[in-house]
Parts: structure tokens; C-alpha cells; sequence
């Protein structure tokens, strides 16, 4: 038998996104690859850490700032009216998108010592407003879903970049031997546009690509072995392929990649083990499983994923991102047509699962080590669209961080009185990523990859640490 059908019979087909990551892999640490080959062996930070993880909750699509985390009081003085500050040439949906003021159809309160402005339709995160560090004077490049993923990703418009799971990884490696130390969890509904070019490694090893997790079924397919092939059957299969591998690459020293594929089927070979316990939920109490939603709808999906991400950071996974919004349209936060109707659903889908993660993750003493972030790729226009709906807009929005050393209770920056454009203390997505890398212990500017004869890095050429943010 050639290896082709050892690997297939040992269930580890080459249809698997996971294994096709894997098998590309530089190497992991097993017992026949030393540590010094292995691309994601812990490595220390720069300097000491505030955090040790991330969970990026990426609320693809487009949440609205000014319906969400920025009240507008002049929006609703001027419903209807235009604004002096709209622009044409902002809009993405052209003629459909009008200079006519927008008033939220939700009503704000204030929450948490800062007195942080939260809409009523997140009535459970509200009550972890103190955890929270609202940035409300976010600006990024582009208003188009594809170029705006990317930069939020990987800090660049254009596809072609390492996204930063990659970047952080490549940086600290991963505490985990038997998981990828990238995750990503998808919408039930599918895949953002870009699809993995989202959690692209771009030019750096295949080891730093993030796995995407499926919603339904088994998480990585071909995960489960035949159920007439036994573990140590199996295990002599792969220990017979090494022993060919390493034939080949005794005879052929300048090929330095097959030992990193020696290394990628032992990883497969344990996913196989410890993924299977990881993921499955039934073993959680059935108070947390409550708590994340599990028992609802409306909520079970997303709260698996909050759910999972918790168990999957406490394992030594590095990087954990999780996608709420699917596709296009109103299975994301694209709240093109009605604003209401969409902010609704995806409200009421994530309220909860988020709030018991932060009290999850504060119960068991993650939070202090578990850099959590929310937000989209871009917010919404303060003007209508169709009436009832908001376009595309990154001259300001909003996202949150919590936990890894961040200041919680705080609000940074804002937009002007029609939420239009970010005016006071304004971050760029750069800056964001500055911020980030530094929590988990790394200098953006120090943290390079030599690639085409030049040095890159996650901010390029920008990019400043948010020092009031910090803890």
C-alpha cells in the first residue's frame, strides 16, 4: 500500500480543511521531532504578558454603533432632516443610501460605574459594563465587507497577508499539544465573505493558519477514526510512514520540510484523541449550559461556540475566533434593509452566550489572562438607507475589549454629535493591533517576518500601543 490509502484507512483523509493544514505544517513537537523544528513549541513573550489568550468575537456584517454602544440624541432631533457632515461618496449603496437623518429605535441606559451607554437589546452583557473598554472612535479603509475583513484581520485591505491569530501565534506558539493552536468558529449559517483567506497564514508557514471548527457534527472532518481500525493499529500505520519519511529524508537532507509532516500526522493522530473531548459539551453542567443559551433556539448556536472557545482557550489554544453572522445579507449584522429587524436577531443571538462567557471566563480566573474583543469590520451610517436601514460606514464605530490586563469600565474616544466621524482620540485598526500584541507580551515592531527581501509586520508601518486602555 502506498501512503495515500495508510492515511485514508487510518481515517485521515486529505478532504480535511484541519489535515490540509496540517500536512502543510513546518512541525509540531512529537517524540521523533525535536522542539527546535517545531513552529508552534511556547515560546516567551517579548516582555511580561497581560494576557495568554485571545477571543475575537467577530460580529461580521457590520454592528451599528450609534443603535448599540454611541447614542446620538442630534439624530433624533434631526430625524428625517439631512446632515451637514454627510458625504455621497461615503455611501456604498449609492442612490439607495440618502442624506436623511436616522433616529435609533432603541432606547439607552447607563450601566456600571463609568455610566457606559449600552442599548436595551443587550440587557445581559450590560450587567458586565465594568469588565467593559468601549472604543467608540474606531476608523478604518474601506466599506466593502471583503477589503474591511481583511484589514480588521490582517491589517491590510488587500487578501494576501497573515491575519493576526497568525501573527500571535508565530509569536508565542501554542500551550496546546494536542490542538491546534488557532481556532476559528463559524456562524451556523456559513462563512463570512473571503471565506479562509480570513484566517489566511498569507506568506508566512502553514503552521500559523487558523482551523476553522464546522457548527454542526464532527468539529475537523475525518476526525473520528473507521470504527474497524483500532488506535494501535492506527498507531502502527503513522509509525510505519514515519519510518518511509525518514528513509526519504535521510537520503535527501536538503529537504527540510518532511520532518514537519512527520510532525503534522502525529498532531492529527492526537486531535483525534483529546479534540473529540474538547468539544464535546454534554460533560458541562447543565447550570453553564444553561447559562450560554444551549437550551434555546435563538441562542444555542452562538452560545456553543462561547461555549466552546472557553473550553478551547483553558486547553492552550492561543487564538480563538468566533463569527457571529453568516453569508450575507440579514444572516449578518448587513443591516441594509431593516435596521430593527436585523439588530434584533443578532442582539438577541448573542446577548446572552456573551454575558456568561465574560462571567465564565471571571469565574474560573481566565478573564485575567483571556484578551476578549468584540466587534465587525465596520459600523453603520448614522443616515437612512431605504428608510429603514443603515449602510456601511468606518469613518467611527465601536468595538469593546474586556479581560488580559485591559482597564474595564471605561469609554475611549467618540464621534461627533451625528456619529459620522471619529473625533476624539481616534484609533486605527493599526492601533488596535499595536494594542493587542502588546497585552499578550509583544512589541509590534519588533515582531517581524522576513518575506520577498523585506521585513513585514501586522501594523506595518504605523500603529501606536493605546496606553489609556490598560490596566
Amino acid at each position: 500500500m502506498n501512503r495515500r490509502q495508510i492515511l485514508q484507512l487510518s481515517g485521515a483523509g486529505f478532504g480535511s480543511l484541519a489535515l490540509q493544514h496540517l500536512l502543510a505544517a513546518d512541525g509540531v513537537t512529537t517524540r521523533s521531532t525535536p522542539a527546535a523544528a517545531n513552529p508552534l513549541a511556547a515560546r516567551a513573550a517579548q516582555f511580561a504578558p497581560k494576557a495568554k489568550a485571545v477571543i475575537f468575537l467577530f460580529m461580521y456584517g457590520g454592528p451599528s454603533h450609534v443603535d448599540l454602544f454611541d447614542p446620538k440624541p442630534e439624530l433624533d432631533r434631526r430625524h428625517g432632516q439631512p446632515i451637514p457632515v454627510f458625504r455621497p461618496e461615503d455611501a456604498f449603496m449609492g442612490r439607495k443610501t440618502q442624506n436623511v437623518a436616522m433616529r435609533s429605535p432603541y432606547q439607552f441606559a447607563k450601566h456600571g460605574r463609568a455610566g457606559i451607554d449600552i442599548a436595551e437589546t443587550f440587557p445581559l452583557l450590560a450587567r458586565h459594563a465594568d469588565e467593559l473598554c468601549v472604543i467608540r472612535s474606531l476608523h478604518a479603509e474601506s466599506n466593502n465587507h471583503g477589503p474591511a475583513l481583511f484589514q480588521m484581520n490582517s491589517g491590510f485591505i488587500q487578501a494576501g497577508r497573515p491575519c493576526m491569530g497568525s501573527w500571535v501565534t508565530y509569536g508565542l506558539g501554542s500551550e496546546s499539544e494536542n490542538l491546534p493552536a488557532f481556532v476559528v468558529l463559524l456562524d451556523h449559517q456559513g462563512a463570512p465573505v473571503n471565506g479562509a483567506l480570513n484566517w489566511s497564514n498569507g506568506f508566512m508557514p502553514a503552521a500559523y493558519q487558523g482551523v476553522p471548527f464546522r457548527a454542526t457534527g464532527e468539529p475537523i472532518a475525518y476526525l473520528t477514526p473507521p470504527k474497524n481500525v483500532s488506535a494501535s493499529q492506527q498507531r502502527a500505520r503513522l509509525d510505519l510512514l514515519q519510518q518511509w519519511n525518514r528513509e526519504y529524508a535521510a537520503a535527501r537532507p536538503a529537504e527540510s520540510q518532511l520532518s514537519a509532516r512527520i510532525a503534522a500526522y502525529e498532531l492529527a493522530f492526537r486531535m483525534q484523541m483529546s479534540a473529540p473531548e474538547c468539544t464535546d459539551l454534554s460533560g458541562e453542567p447543565e447550570s453553564v449550559r444553561k447559562l450560554y443559551g444551549l437550551d434555546r433556539p435563538v441562542t444555542q448556536h452562538f452560545g456553543r461556540n462561547c461555549l466552546l472557545a472557553r473550553r478551547l482557550v483553558e486547553r492552550g489554544v492561543r487564538f480563538v475566533q468566533v463569527y457571529s453572522g453568516g453569508n450575507e445579507g440579514p444572516k449578518a449584522w448587513d443591516a441594509h434593509d431593516d435596521l430593527k429587524k436585523n439588530h434584533d436577531l443578532h442582539c438577541a443571538e448573542t446577548d446572552a452566550p456573551i454575558a456568561a462567557l465574560l462571567a465564565d471566563l471571571k469565574a474560573t480566573g481566565l478573564l485575567d489572562t483571556t484578551l476578549v474583543i468584540w466587534g465587525g469590520e465596520f459600523g453603520r451610517s448614522p443616515v437612512a438607507e431605504n428608510g429603514k436601514g443603515r449602510d456601511h460606514h468606518p469613518k467611527g464605530f465601536t468595538m469593546w475589549l474586556a479581560g488580559g490586563g485591559i482597564k474595564g469600565g471605561m469609554i475611549h474616544g467618540a464621534t461627533d454629535e451625528f456619529g459620522y466621524h471619529a473625533v476624539d482620540k481616534q484609533v486605527s485598526v493599526p492601533d488596535l493591533h499595536a494594542t493587542i500584541l502588546h497585552q499578550l507580551g509583544l512589541n509590534h515592531e519588533q515582531l517581524t517576518y522576513r518575506h520577498a527581501g523585506r521585513d513585514f509586520r501586522l501594523t506595518d508601518v504605523s500603529g501606536i500601543v493605546q496606553r489609556d486602555w490598560l490596566a
